[in-house]
């Protein structure tokens, strides 16, 4: 009497070549694929330029510096990278107007006038003295002024919050105004008393 072959014995050599072949497929995408080339970088940022106002070495003055931000389409954004340049410092022999560390925090525009907030790094970082408070805040009015035309004027806020003055020289209850005249800066008549240090 003849054994019928198990069906596993017939399907055994069908099942090894089907698997070799798989593999082999397999293989053959995994090592002979065509190369993806890596997307490529994207374009670097387009940069504008901007003219920031720092003291001179006498400290008795402003000078405009020439510096570089990235360009932006929301003007709010263009004015904080302006400020944010500003707070960086110089590049040339002039003199920062900024404490190092001070944040600007937020920045709105009602008409010509631009409320800003900066951390409160502008108070305590800063050195005082009439003068020195005068250039910070005349530095502040005349960057924006300089690069955006129909901002004039700016309020100063620290922490979101109205103040009268830095260090008790220069009055900011109200809007400090652009002053591009070539003199040495005057405490004007709306100023707090000066007190030397």
């Amino acid at each position: 009497m003849v054994t019928p072959q198990k069906p596993l014995n017939k399907l055994l050599p069908v099942l090894v070549i089907v698997f070799l072949g798989v593999a082999g497929v397999l293989i053959g995408r995994f090592f002979f694929a065509p190369s993806v080339p890596p997307p490529p970088p994207p374009p670097p940022p387009v940069m504008r330029e901007v003219q920031l106002y720092f003291a001179t070495v006498a400290g008795d003055g402003l000078v405009a510096e020439t510096g570089r931000i990235e360009d932006c389409q929301v003007l709010e954004d263009c004015l904080r990278r302006s400020l944010e340049a500003l707070v960086a410092g110089p590049v040339g022999p002039l003199v920062p107007v900024l404490p190092p560390g001070t944040r600007v925090q937020t920045v709105t525009i009602d008409g010509a006038t631009a409320w800003v907030s900066f951390s409160r790094d502008l108070v305590s970082g800063h050195p005082g003295g009439s003068m020195s408070e005068l250039l910070t805040v005349q530095a502040l009015a005349n960057t924006l002024a300089a690069n955006f035309s129909h901002i004039r004027q700016i309020r100063i806020l620290i922490e979101g919050e109205p103040v009268q003055t830095l260090k008790g020289h220069v009055d900011l209850r109200g809007p400090i105004t652009a002053d591009f005249s070539p003199a040495r800066p005057r405490l004007d008549a709306g100023a707090a008393q000066p007190n030397e240090e």
